[in-house]
């Protein structure tokens, strides 16, 4: 991932890992229902595919990678949980509102921003690069 320029750089990827779905989303979490879609039409999509499948099981994960020097590093954060039958919560956003943690009640949506950026996929890849960047 070296960078024509020689300049050190990061760069994040997040998708939605889903166990009955050969992991999709995935990569394409954020147009999994086609260009031009929203984060509504993405939550759709994934609940019409699951509608009628018992395993759930999902996850989020973070890539972050970062490059310095020409050296390539990349920190992972993942949360586990389940994809939920029905949406629920206001806040967050894309598919927040169907996923629910393993050992919460409550969806990412329904969760306070500082909850949810305690135990998030990506809160967990940048503490992973700050302790990187920070040890001597």
């Amino acid at each position: 991932m070296y960078n024509n320029y020689g300049y050190n750089c990061f760069a994040d990827d997040t998708g939605l890992e889903i166990e009955a779905l050969n992991n999709e989303p995935g990569v394409y979490s954020a147009r999994y229902a086609g260009e031009g879609k929203n984060s509504e039409d993405n939550m759709n999509k994934v609940l019409h595919k699951l509608a009628k499948i018992k395993n759930r099981k999902a996850r989020f994960r973070t890539v972050i990678s970062l490059v310095v020097n020409g050296k390539e590093t990349q920190f992972e954060g993942v949360v586990n949980g389940r994809i939920l039958n029905e949406k629920r919560g206001q806040g967050g956003f894309g598919y927040d509102p169907a996923f629910q943690p393993d050992g919460y009640n409550e969806t990412f949506a329904e969760m306070g921003m500082e909850e949810k950026n305690r135990i998030s996929h990506r809160g967990k890849a940048v503490k992973k690069l700050v302790e990187y960047l920070t040890k001597e």
